[in-house]
């Protein structure tokens, strides 16, 4: 079975497994962006599914996957929302850390040790596919995002978040999270596989699916938070596609 699994680059979040949780440990960042993300993904499945935010379990019969779930941080939020949630990681370590947390959570949350291409293969199908902070980890992006595509039931949604490729990207990104604020280890990513919003709209074009918004996920240093943006996508940034129906 092809993959594009990249060994490296999962030994380094296998590293991390057990601070997921931790909101001062090295996920830092991701518990300070996560309202923004929320806010988007929750936004665009209800939009695109004709859903009312204002009932009690509004993503009931929506099956979801969140690959690369890691703790669970979007997977569980998505399940109390009414998801039939998948939870997919290929770091083994991050499964048990997640299990645990949804289990003292009170939710039933399906976490499997596994990759894109494998749940592809066998035959799997969901309404939405999480893929939020994924694709500059992996070997072959088009590869990746062509098992995501396939994932998706017609008129399904993948929601897709990474970080552009530019100066302020590493200045931000790298210098910034990892040797100056050290809220990440170095070498957590890799500035070359960054990846512009062109080219990941050319991607997912390529992969077949419908590229139909973008955001920018802004930091402000003075606030010390997180906002959505509709112009600034210099550093990290969202998209929504549809498959095709």
């Amino acid at each position: 079975m092809q993959t594009t699994i990249d060994p490296h680059e999962v030994a380094k979040f296998e590293a991390m497994a057990a601070e997921w949780w931790d909101p001062t440990g090295k996920f830092k960042p991701l518990h300070m962006m996560n309202p923004v993300r929320l806010d988007y993904i929750v936004t665009q499945i209800a939009a695109e599914f004709g859903r009312d935010l204002a009932s009690d379990k509004p993503f009931e019969g929506l099956r979801l996957l969140d690959i690369g779930c890691g703790g669970g941080l979007l997977s569980e939020p998505m399940a109390r929302l009414g998801a039939t949630v998948v939870g997919a990681d290929a770091a083994e370590r991050n499964i048990p850390v997640a299990q645990v947390h949804a289990e003292q959570s009170g939710l039933e949350i399906d976490y499997r040790n596994t990759t894109a291409e494998a749940l592809a293969e066998s035959g799997e199908q969901f309404d939405v596919v999480l893929n939020m902070e994924v694709v500059e980890h992996v070997a072959d992006p088009l590869a990746y995002l062509t098992a995501c595509q396939q994932l998706l039931k017609p008129g399904g949604l993948m929601i897709c978040s990474t970080l552009n490729r530019n100066p302020k990207s590493y200045a931000m990104a790298i210098f910034g999270a990892e040797v100056v604020m050290r809220w990440l280890p170095r070498g957590t990513h890799e500035w070359k596989k960054f990846i512009t919003p062109d080219e990941l709209f050319d991607l997912i074009s390529k992969a077949g699916l419908n590229p139909v918004d973008r955001k920018g996920f802004v930091f402000n240093p003075i606030l010390w938070s997180w906002s959505t943006s509709a112009r600034d996508l210099s550093v990290n940034y969202v998209t929504a596609s549809i498959k095709p129906e």
